[in-house]
């Protein structure tokens, strides 16, 4: 019955350990990368600054449109006392009419006017009762006019408008396309601090096994009085500073995760494990060809010009404050009443209008002159951002260039460290298993092994991390040369030059 037990028991324990290994979700790089290009919070941001730009300047071409438009009146009654000026008598005034109107107005994107045509239609009983005498009208009428409003003298806010949306539009999918860039910048750091994180844990790990048997050797050499016993504390302490830097490196692998967890978008519970090949091969790197590719098509320069554009624009409109104006008016239209509906225009009334008005400003003690001034002054201080962001530009890409160099180096010498640390561990460690070398000397050397482990994998991944660097500066892929730049990017250089 015990062994009945003792097997049931097991068999749990391996359901347990397998069920947790299924829920763990094993992550790659590309895997991290389409997760955090769904989910990430930054990358949604943009996005949504991105819909609402695009649908802002949908509407606003849709404006641009014929706008049919129908309002009715069903019923109006009114039955008021009046005072008539002409004969000095009040009268007793009902009305009860019903009525309705269809326009269709066409704003004139080329000129900056709109068009109408409207058209009336209603039935009216107006009955008025003054001195005795009681007057009863009823009929239909129908009024239809065309009508033409322009402004003169003027810029075309209508155009304005629309170019600001775009440039907005614009400015939005960039720095969606940028978000996306930074992202894979983040997403691939964090995703290598995990992975970092796991190594120095397995490295910690290691270092626990190997100073156990470290413990256990000199405890029997100890017992067996072939070493002195305060070997043995020495190594009761190298066992107790090994554990707890295993624990100390679990907590750090956790935190780890958590933050990548969270920067794209994944349930902060959920059980991960990131697996990847951090093996690299050092590519040269024309620096010339990169830095002409940023300079040509990094994003930011074209977010700069917009910047200038847009102020422009600001500047436009200012300069429209206390212009000198005119609006102009034109209609024709027919007006018809009749008792019976057929014979409505059998008399038809034409109904012309004509107007022009002007606004002309006379003094504003300064005021329009000062703030175009302020106004030239920011567009000014958006150009010195243009040439400072093609300067950054330029120092960004020669940094990078160096790094890489630098960092090309650095592979080779922690290679180097990393092999012969190998081997001075393995020398020493038979000479502690003779009895040649006391435990904190071993321990040294292992430390010195664990440091030359970690500190080549993170120049592998540094190297990596460097290149994603010059890649997202240059918009340019030098590992399968290829350019990155979004067609629509290309679109918008090929139209500003």
């Amino acid at each position: 019955m015990k062994r009945i037990i003792t097997l049931l028991s097991l068999l749990s324990l391996i359901l347990i350990f397998q069920v947790k290994l299924q829920a763990q979700t094993i992550l790659t790089l590309e895997k991290a990368m389409e997760i955090a290009a769904v989910n990430s919070p930054s990358i949604q941001g943009a996005l949504f600054n991105l819909q609402r730009t695009t649908e802002t300047l949908n509407a606003q071409r849709a404006g641009l449109k014929s706008k049919f438009a129908l309002s009715l009146n069903p019923i109006d009654y009114s039955n008021s006392r009046k005072f008539d000026n002409r004969t000095s008598a009040w009268f007793t005034n009902k009305l009860i009419n019903s009525s309705g109107t269809f326009r269709v107005d066409q704003p004139i994107l080329a000129t900056d006017g709109k068009i109408s045509l409207v058209n009336t239609f209603g039935w009216q009983s107006n009955t008025s009762d003054a001195s005795g005498y009681n007057i009863t009208n009823k009929a239909f009428y129908n009024n239809l006019y065309l009508s033409l409003t322009q402004p003169l003298f003027t810029y075309n806010r209508t155009k304005v408008a629309l170019k600001t949306l775009e440039l907005n539009n614009e400015n939005a999918q960039l720095s969606y396309s940028m978000q996306k860039l930074s992202l894979e910048k983040t997403v691939s750091q964090l995703f290598y601090n995990v992975y970092m994180a796991q190594m120095s844990l397995t490295i910690r790990e290691d270092e626990n096994v190997n100073t156990q048997k470290s413990y256990e050797i000199i405890k029997n050499k100890v017992d067996a009085g072939l070493a002195a016993k305060e070997q043995l504390f020495q190594a009761e302490v190298n066992l107790e500073t090994a554990q707890s830097a295993t624990a100390s490196a679990r907590v750090a692998l956790e935190s780890a995760k958590d933050q990548f967890k969270q920067y794209i978008g994944m349930d902060i519970f959920e059980e991960i494990s990131v697996i990847t090949d951090v093996a690299v091969t050092p590519i040269e790197v024309n620096g010339k060809k990169a830095l002409e590719h940023a300079l040509a098509s990094r994003m930011e320069l074209r977010q700069r010009q917009i910047s200038i554009e847009t102020s422009q624009f600001d500047l436009i409109a200012i300069m429209a404050q206390n212009e000198f104006r005119g609006d102009m008016s034109l209609s024709m239209g027919y007006a018809g009443d009749n008792e019976t509906l057929a014979n409505i225009y059998d008399k038809p009334t034409k109904s012309p209008h004509y107007g022009i008005t002007f606004n002309i400003p006379i003094f504003d003690w300064g005021q329009r002159a000062a703030q175009i001034r302020s106004q030239n002054a920011v567009i000014n201080t958006q150009k010195l951002n243009y040439s400072n962001q093609d300067i950054q530009i330029k120092l960004d890409i020669r940094q990078v260039i160096r790094n890489l160099g630098n960092l090309k180096d650095q592979i080779t010498i922690a290679l180097d460290k990393q092999k012969n640390s190998q081997l001075t561990y393995d020398i020493n460690l038979e000479r502690f298993k003779n009895g040649d070398l006391t435990s904190m000397d071993l321990n040294l050397f292992q430390v010195q092994l664990s440091t030359s482990k970690m500190d080549y994998a993170q120049s592998l991944i540094n190297y990596k991390l460097e290149l994603l660097n010059l890649k997202i500066q240059s918009l340019y892929d030098f590992t399968t040369n290829q350019p990155i730049i979004p067609e629509h990017f290309l679109n918008a250089k090929a139209t500003n030059k």
